[in-house]
Formats: structure tokens, C-alpha cells, sequence
């Protein structure tokens, strides 16, 4: 039997069509940093990190055709830092350019998602302490309280196939792994 190699994800690279506007938008508004920039057989790359140990976690790439017919990227996902941020970036994002904001639970995370100016998926999240079966997908209302919307998302969770805490899903993922 061959040794599985290790490996973890760190980086995507996504084709765009107006790649001053893509970058104004992934700098300024989920705080990427322009880590590189140039030119490689013609087309011109923008590197995007927020983490200093990655040279770059996003690379906008120029040449996407203006309307093509299917995107291959299914989304983009950040994990944002707690539930304040999380309901500040939707609140922002109705001052972007940007359009499908839906804000939704899949029982593990609270997400918002919306498409970016070129029409990519973005998931802006964070873990919830339980894990349910995937998929889901529950619209949340972020006009709740905080300990309103955290007791809807747990009788949310708890009310769906595979419920458990996070922590035993993780040990059962590990032994899966063969991590123990």
C-alpha cells in the first residue's frame, strides 16, 4: 500500500476580465495584500495573500473571456474571525458591486455568500461547534441578536441528519485519515 503523501491546500488561481477592478475589490474589501505582480507569456498576474507564511492565497489572472458560457470555479471561501465581522461584511456588501447576498447556514458554518464584480462565487464563514451532514443549506436572518441567532443555528443543526459535536466528527475524520 502506498503512503498517502501530506499535503494542505494553499492557493487558487482565477481567471478575470477587468483585473484592476478585481484587485481594487479582493485588497479593499477582504483585505488581501498585493504580494507580486507581472507579466508571464503574455497575460498579466496579480498575487493576493493575507497570511505572510503564503506568497499568495488568490492569483487573478488576466484573460477570462467577457462572457463565457460556464465558471468553473464553484467559490472562493474566507474564514472571517467571528460573528461581529462576519455581520460587518454583509453589512458592507451592499455598497459593492456584488449581488446574490445570501446568508445561510450548513450546520458547521454561519456563511454569507454573494458573487464578486466578474460574477465568482465568495463564501465569507465561520465554525459553529457542530457538524451535520453535507449539504445543507438554510437561509439565516443576520437581523437576530447574537444569542437569538446562535440558539436558532444550534435547533438548526440539531434538527438535521448526522448532528454531532465538531469535536467527535473531527476525531472520527482523523481515524479516517489515519491520524490517531
Amino acid at each position: 500500500m502506498r503512503a498517502t503523501p501530506t499535503i494542505a491546500f494553499s492557493h487558487v488561481g482565477i481567471f478575470v476580465t477587468d483585473l484592476a477592478r478585481m484587485r481594487d475589490f479582493y485588497t479593499r474589501f477582504l483585505g488581501l495584500t498585493v504580494t507580486d505582480h507581472g507579466e508571464l507569456g503574455g497575460a498579466e498576474l496579480v498575487f493576493l495573500s493575507r497570511d505572510p507564511r503564503e506568497h499568495h492565497q488568490i492569483v487573478l489572472v488576466a484573460g477570462r473571456p467577457p462572457a463565457p458560457a460556464f465558471n468553473v470555479v464553484n467559490q472562493i471561501s474566507f474564514r472571517v474571525e467571528g460573528l461581529a465581522t462576519l455581520r460587518a461584511l454583509h453589512a458592507q456588501l451592499r455598497a459593492e458591486p456584488v449581488r446574490e447576498i445570501a446568508p445561510v447556514t450548513h450546520g458547521n458554518t454561519l456563511s454569507v455568500y454573494f458573487r464578486d464584480p466578474e460574477g465568482n462565487r465568495i463564501e465569507l464563514f465561520i465554525d459553529t461547534p457542530w457538524y451535520v451532514t453535507q449539504p445543507v443549506r438554510v437561509p439565516m436572518d443576520l437581523s437576530l441578536s447574537d444569542q437569538a441567532l446562535w440558539q436558532w443555528a444550534e435547533q438548526t443543526a440539531r434538527s438535521l441528519p448526522g448532528y454531532q459535536p465538531r469535536a467527535q466528527w473531527e476525531q472520527a475524520i482523523a481515524g479516517r485519515m489515519g491520524l490517531r
